[in-house]
C-alpha cells in the first residue's frame, strides 16, 4: 500500500452552467461553449497528461467510449483524442453485461460491479498515475457524496439555464471546498479548481 501523501488523485472534470447545472431538465447540452481556444485546450491536456485511468458510469460510458474510439480512428486525430481512447477505463454498473456485444466493442474497458467507495479507496491505493472522472449526473453524485473526488476541475460555461439537474442535489451534508485556483478562458469559460476542506 502506498502512503497516503503519494495516493492516486482522483480528478473531476465537469461543465457546468453558471448557476450550477451539468445538463437541462431532460439531459439537454446545447448551451455548452465547445469552441474551446487553446489555452483551454492546453489545461485539459495538462490535467489529463498525469491520468491512466478514467472512471465512468454506465450512462456517460455508452456515448463516451465510442465517439473516442471512432474519433481515435481518423487520420486527424489528435494526441489528446488517442489519449481519451486509449486510457484504460473503469464503468461502474451492477446492470451492464461484460459479454454483451456493445460492451464487448470498448477497448481497454472493464466493468466494475463491487461498491463505488471500496473500489475507488482500494484504486487509489494502487501504483500508477492519476485517475479523471467524468459524469453522468447519478455518478457524478454518487462521487461527490461519498467524497472521493480529491480535485474538481470545474468548467463554468457563460450561460444559466434557470432548470436542470445538480450533481449537488442529493448532498446529505454541506460540501466545503477550497479554492485552489481561477483561470478565464478567451472562449468564455472559468475553470475553477477545488479540494475538499473538511
Amino acid at each position: 500500500m502506498q502512503h497516503p501523501c503519494t495516493m492516486r488523485k482522483l480528478k473531476l472534470q465537469m461543465q457546468l452552467s453558471l448557476d450550477g447545472f451539468v445538463c437541462g431538465p431532460a439531459g439537454e447540452l446545447d448551451w455548452m461553449t465547445w469552441n474551446w481556444d487553446e489555452r483551454l485546450n492546453d489545461y485539459v491536456r495538462k490535467i489529463t497528461e498525469p491520468v491512466d485511468h478514467i472512471l465512468l458510469g454506465r450512462n456517460l460510458a455508452e456515448g463516451f467510449i465510442p465517439h473516442w474510439q471512432n474519433a481515435a480512428a481518423e487520420a486527424s486525430a489528435d494526441a489528446g483524442t488517442r489519449k481519451l481512447a486509449e486510457t484504460p477505463k473503469i464503468v461502474f454498473s451492477i446492470d451492464l453485461d461484460p459479454e454483451d456485444e456493445k460492451v464487448k466493442t470498448w477497448k481497454n474497458t472493464r466493468i466494475e460491479k463491487a461498491g463505488l467507495k471500496s473500489s475507488i479507496t482500494s484504486l487509489k491505493q494502487d501504483k500508477g498515475g492519476d485517475l479523471i472522472a467524468y459524469g453522468g449526473v447519478n455518478f457524478v453524485s454518487d462521487l461527490i457524496e461519498n467524497r472521493l473526488i480529491d480535485e474538481y476541475h470545474f468548467f463554468y460555461n457563460p450561460v444559466s439555464i434557470g432548470h436542470g439537474k445538480s450533481v449537488f442535489a442529493n448532498l446529505s451534508k454541506p460540501l466545503k471546498l477550497k479554492l485552489l485556483d481561477s483561470n478565464s478562458f478567451e472562449c468564455g469559460i472559468v475553470v475553477n479548481t477545488y479540494q475538499n476542506d473538511n
